[in-house]
């Protein structure tokens, strides 16, 4: 399985359908930051779990490293 970076996945506090606009942005940044947050504590507690999602260590940083604005 091959986790896809481009597109973190829904959370729970996601809505099943995004918005347009300013609150959809909002939504889409809080997401991100979330899946990173959650991937930052995954390769500090886990690290072997990062392997079996697809990702190297240095992907996993690379995508931690990343402000919540970019994709």
């Amino acid at each position: 399985m091959q986790l896809d970076l481009r597109q973190p996945p829904a959370s729970a506090f996601s809505r099943p359908e995004r918005q347009s606009g300013l609150i959809g942005l909002i939504e889409t940044w809080f997401d991100r930051a979330r899946f990173r947050e959650e991937l930052a504590l995954m390769a500090r507690d886990t690290p072997e779990r990062i392997d079996d999602i697809g990702l190297t260590m240095e992907q996993a940083r690379t995508e931690i490293a990343k402000p919540f604005w970019r994709r």
